[in-house]
């Protein structure tokens, strides 16, 4: 029995080895594929929270040339905004092209932009409700002058009316001679 095992000892070792190979290759898969899940789950995370910084900085880069350079064109201002921009995001080491950049400049103008129409509209509303309540003030004016109108010719016409003289209805003598229509008996 000793010389048995002996013999069959190489296969079972070479064939434990080649399971433990093929265990291992499984699991260095799932690790490689939980790997690659997780950093783009990282990548996705870190892109996001830089799209946040990305766009935060293009805000501050608008308001600062929206302010400091108040006199310049709308070009002008978008220069300075990109320079600020480029140059905050650059100091905290996030890489953006000029394209992405400008694209979130714009962004935030379009925003602001947004934003001060909805404060115009609101600040508008109380003149517009003025000139609601001006404009009822008006017609109810007409309609009382239009009812006045209306009230002093209905009075005329009665006034009128009762001047003109009413014709008198004389009823309708026969005529003295009579005539006599034919008969069909005749």
């Amino acid at each position: 029995m000793q010389t048995l095992i002996e013999g069959v000892q190489p296969y079972v070792t070479t064939i434990a080895t080649a399971a433990v190979g093929v265990l291992t290759t499984f699991v260095l898969a799932g690790l490689n594929t939980v790997k690659q899940k997780v950093n783009l789950w990282l990548e996705a995370r870190t892109t996001a929270a830089q799209r946040e910084v990305i766009h935060k900085v293009a805000e501050e880069g608008f308001a600062f040339a929206q302010t400091a350079f108040k006199q310049a064109g709308g070009e002008r201002k978008l220069q300075e905004a990109l320079q600020y921009a480029s140059l905050t995001l650059t100091s905290q080491g996030i890489v953006v092209s000029q394209v992405e950049l400008k694209s979130a400049i714009e962004k935030a103008y379009l925003e602001y932009k947004a934003k001060t129409k909805a404060v115009l509209a609101t600040e508008a509303q109380p003149d517009e409700d003025a000139a609601q309540v001006a404009v009822k003030e008006a017609v109810s004016g007409l309609a009382a002058k239009l009812n006045d109108f209306l009230a002093q010719a209905t009075a005329e016409a009665g006034t009128v009316a009762s001047a003109q003289v009413q014709p008198t209805f004389e009823p309708i003598s026969a005529p003295a001679e009579v005539v006599k229509a034919p008969t069909s008996t005749e």
